[in-house]
């Protein structure tokens, strides 16, 4: 469909709450339109996953995509491109680890982010119908992430420690590396 910019932090509507979607709407053409935008604006930025306030649309709806396989993060399952409705995400285990985390609405930054390590998320896919999904590691970290974005609420919000926080490209020189 169409490829949106995306809002940078900064922009007021990155910090309100988004409204939950009424799901009357789904299935219908502008609905189905925003998810195709979305789809569309996540491959061409590179992400693993955007929410609707980051490109101004003020719904509670993510989508995510993780390729499977090696990756820094260490060997991962792949989650298919999955949307994900008015999620709600119940924590499972307090345990939590770090790692870290960048965002296409925080360009250029890294920073490390301690989160719970094993969630379950319920919300409604585009069938209307209720899922239920049980995340561990890195994958928990990223819908924990998305979902943050409908609450007003960025990664670095989240960074207990702003030694921990790095442009990309000093984190790929320095810390990637160690």
């Amino acid at each position: 469909m169409a490829i949106r910019r995306i809002l940078r932090m900064g922009h007021p509507h990155l910090r309100q709450r988004a409204s939950d979607v009424p799901l009357e709407i789904l299935g219908t053409e502008p609905f189905e339109r925003l998810l195709a935008d979305m789809k569309d604006t996540l491959h061409d930025y590179g992400g693993v996953g955007l929410a609707a306030p980051q490109i101004g649309e003020g719904l509670r709806t993510a989508i995510i995509e993780l390729p499977g396989g090696p990756t820094r993060y260490g060997e991962l399952e792949p989650i298919p491109l999955t949307t994900f409705i008015n999620p709600v995400i119940e924590v499972l285990s307090e345990k939590t680890a770090g790692f870290w985390e960048g965002c296409l609405s925080v360009p250029g930054l890294r920073g490390f982010v301690e989160r719970p390590q094993h969630v379950r998320v319920s919300y409604t896919d585009i069938q209307g119908l209720t899922q239920t999904l049980e995340l561990q590691g890195f994958p928990a970290t990223v819908v924990q992430h998305e979902f943050d974005h409908l609450d007003g609420t960025l990664y670095i919000d989240r960074i207990t420690d702003t030694r921990r926080l790095a442009f990309e490209e000093e984190f790929n020189r320095h810390i990637l590396t160690t």
